[in-house]
């Protein structure tokens, strides 16, 4: 595709109906966080065949370590879409090239710099994660293998986003499926025929998020995008560097916070008797509201970039419209799915575990962050947009308030209260009191701006 074809993806931003561009942009984005979905899914699945459910255990310990590596990811992602859109909404495209190039050259060093770190101190990481005597040492297996990834993941987490700024809503999704399939047709490879269990799990996994970032990398060495990652175009100037993380730090934390709040209950659930069959349920738990998560993840990013096009051109009456034709999609399809969650809770959660214990807590503890998962979907449209808009600091707080402040008070204090349960229950509470935080947050920014004046390349918040 010439860049003529470029400008007009991005034209159509101005011309398309509300709901097709919405539909248009949310599907792959969508698609593609279902394949995250799936892959995350195929690694318990497979082990859960091998009937070991310490291997999920093990897994489960070492999954909040490894989001640290998507978090990065999204850090530069999603800043430098907020960023780059915005440039390419006032026409700005040698800016966004220098945005493009910061956001791939800072993934390779930051993601170098945490491999390198987590490698040195394995053994304290594999014990901070909470690993009992029983799993430490599956944990400390798959978390030797799977740091590697660190770079891959970072580039790939990062430019599934920043290509969607192109109107490319099909590409982005192509990487994240390369990969992801290549991960799925490799676990039971790994993990069964040649009987390597985690270390196979996290083979795959490696393998897998290099394959999709060398597909990105192709996309821009090929030429035919109108942005570049080549390092001539490299620069923090400009606000560059203040631009991309004073947005993206807002998503990051929030995947940094799921990350530290998994950690914390792990732990917890830890101190139970039977508490590594515990954690094994609450990990297949994770993984099942994944599925609302990321369809809420999928549409909010899918419709960003067209949200903060319509920032960046100044234009309020459509932008108004995206976000409440958005917030409402997102609303109903996460409606949808969680209700089909929490009715067939048993058999998914059977698919993944044999033990009655690991069994019985992973449905009960489904059932529970179902009944609060569908609010999800709005909540990923309002944060997102906040994102789009350069609101640094209300995206910052709605993700430090959904994950942080008043999920992990909640855990310690509804553990008080009602014991087991109680560590579970944080999150819907947490979802429902987000969520009104979140909207009274977008509804002041979007009331505040004058259109007519606002600067919009450097976020003022």
């Amino acid at each position: 595709m010439n860049h003529e074809n470029k400008a007009s993806s991005i034209e159509s931003f101005k011309t398309d109906s509300i709901p097709k561009i919405v539909i248009k942009n949310s599907i792959p984005a969508l698609i593609a966080m279902m394949m995250v979905m799936v892959y995350n899914l195929a690694d318990t699945f497979f082990l859960g065949l091998t009937h070991n459910d310490l291997m999920v255990t093990a897994v489960s310990f070492a999954t909040p370590l490894f989001m640290i590596f998507m978090s990065l990811g999204t850090l530069f992602g999603v800043g430098g879409t907020s960023v780059i859109s915005r440039a390419l909404g006032e026409g700005k495209t040698e800016y966004a090239k220098k945005a493009c190039s910061f956001c791939m050259w800072a993934c390779v060093a930051v993601g170098g710099i945490m491999m390198a770190v987590l490698w040195i101190f394995l053994d304290d990481v594999t014990l901070m994660l909470g690993a009992s005597a029983d799993s430490v040492g599956l944990t400390k297996n798959y978390l030797a293998i799977a740091i590697g990834c660190g770079i891959f993941s970072m580039i790939s987490n990062c430019f599934s986003s920043i290509v969607r700024t192109e109107g490319e809503a099909m590409k982005a999704m192509t990487g994240t499926l390369i990969g992801n399939l290549l991960n799925i047709i490799l676990d039971p490879i790994f993990i069964l025929l040649f009987k390597w269990g985690v270390v196979g799990a996290a083979v795959a996994t490696v393998i897998g998020n290099a394959v999709a970032a060398g597909y990105y990398i192709l996309y821009f060495l090929k030429g035919k995008s109108a942005l570049s990652i080549s390092p001539k175009y490299f620069s923090m100037k400009e606000k560059i560097l203040s631009g991309v993380l004073s947005v993206g730090i807002s998503a990051s934390l929030a995947n940094l916070l799921v990350s530290v709040s998994s950690i914390v209950v792990n732990s917890q659930l830890a101190k139970y008797e039977n508490g590594d069959m515990l954690v094994a349920g609450y990990g297949v738990t994770a993984k099942v509201i994944m599925i609302v998560t990321l369809i809420g993840i999928g549409i909010g990013s899918g419709v960003q970039p067209f949200l903060g096009f319509c920032y960046g051109a100044k234009e309020k009456k459509r932008l108004i419209s995206g976000i409440r034709f958005s917030a409402l999609f997102g609303l109903v399809f996460c409606a949808v799915v969680s209700a089909l969650c929490y009715i067939f809770a048993e058999p998914i959660v059977k698919i993944f575990l044999t033990d009655l214990t690991s069994l019985e807590s992973g449905v009960h503890f489904t059932r529970i962050l179902m009944s609060t998962a569908w609010l999800i979907g709005a909540f990923a449209v309002c944060q997102n947009t906040l994102q789009a808009v350069g609101a640094a600091t209300p995206a910052l707080l709605a993700s430090i308030f959904r994950q942080g402040i008043i999920f992990i008070p909640a855990v310690f204090i509804m553990k008080a209260i009602i014991g087991v349960d109680g560590l579970i229950w944080a999150q819907p509470i947490a979802d429902v009191l987000s969520l009104i935080v979140v909207i009274f947050m977008l509804w002041h920014k979007i009331r505040k701006t004058d259109f007519s004046k606002a600067e919009v390349v450097v976020p003022n918040e």
